[in-house]
């Protein structure tokens, strides 16, 4: 199992990386009509139930959590929560490198904390320690530490051109 749930726990991160480095690709292969923002949620969402039920095969459930969970997964959630609320869809599933005009946004989180998205998912994944093997947790954030190196280096020539 342990090796099916490493697998599991990386499979978004190939596509994030592919999505980043190569985004009129992706537009294009939406095609016409459709927003590539929602397209890439709907298989992120695939694709974070599938990393889930990975950790969760070797996940030992019990209750309740230490207290460290509560602080660590509320205040991880609340980042995730608002990210979406002030970036929106387009603005979380990568947006801006779709061609989209995404406002800038200076509101908290964003200028208090760096990637506040990933560090709030990071926090969530640290507060399951309890439950689930530290290699999982581990390969997990090494997976976003990568993204987030990735997307700290963008090219606006690299931006994709809007299909009209």
């Amino acid at each position: 199992m342990g090796l099916l749930a490493s697998a599991g726990v990386l499979l978004p991160f190939p596509f994030y990386y592919w999505l980043w480095k190569y985004p009129q690709r992706w537009v294009d292969m939406c095609g016409k009509g459709k927003d590539p923002s929602k397209e890439m949620a709907k298989v992120s969402h695939l694709l974070k139930l599938l990393q889930f039920l990975s950790l969760y095969s070797v996940s030992t459930l019990s209750w309740p959590p230490p207290l460290y969970y509560y602080p660590l997964f509320a205040f991880g959630q609340f980042l995730n929560f608002r990210v979406y609320q002030l970036l929106g869809e387009s603005g979380t599933y990568y947006g801006v490198r779709f061609g989209k005009n995404i406002p800038w946004v200076t509101e908290f989180p964003f200028g208090y904390i760096q990637d506040p998205q990933y560090i709030g998912s990071i926090m969530s994944l640290l507060a399951c320690l309890s439950w689930v093997p530290l290699q999982y947790i581990s390969l997990w954030i090494l997976g976003y530490l990568f993204m987030m190196h990735i997307e700290s280096k963008e090219e606006p020539a690299t931006r994709a051109k809007p299909l009209s």
